[in-house]
């Protein structure tokens, strides 16, 4: 079956960097675009960053721009997310999600990705 396992979460100081990765499986993963989504305590999961099937393209939320950089090594079936700068209202679970597409087009909407990992914790500290 699919899993999307994440790593690399953990607690860092404001200013910091952390990188994330989520490990696929039971995919093609060339067939699928990867997201990266976030959920705080008491708010909905929210979009932070998309890649194309290929890398080619990608999009990130405003508040993440310019900070975060999403990847993915097709070889490794994996896709990262490198948060440098941290806030403390990046604190969040971060969850990886995979959507069946092989255009170049990006989407925000959580309803359209079909596979999901299960989160790992972002702390920020200030």
């Amino acid at each position: 079956q699919v899993q999307l396992v994440e790593s690399g979460g953990g607690l860092v100081q404001a200013g910091g960097s952390l990188r994330l990765s989520c490990a696929a499986s039971g995919l093609t993963f060339t067939n699928y675009a990867m997201g990266w989504f976030r959920q705080a305590p008491g708010k909905e999961r929210e979009f932070v960053a998309a890649i194309s099937w290929s890398g080619g393209s990608t999009m990130y939320a405003d508040s993440v721009k310019g900070r975060f950089t999403i990847s993915r090594d097709n070889a490794k079936n994996t896709v990262y997310l490198q948060m440098n700068s941290l806030k403390p209202e990046d604190t969040a679970v971060y969850y990886c999600a995979a959507r069946f597409q092989r255009s170049s087009q990006l989407v925000v909407a959580s309803r359209s990705y079909g596979y999901w990992g299960q989160g790992t914790q972002v702390t920020v500290s200030s």
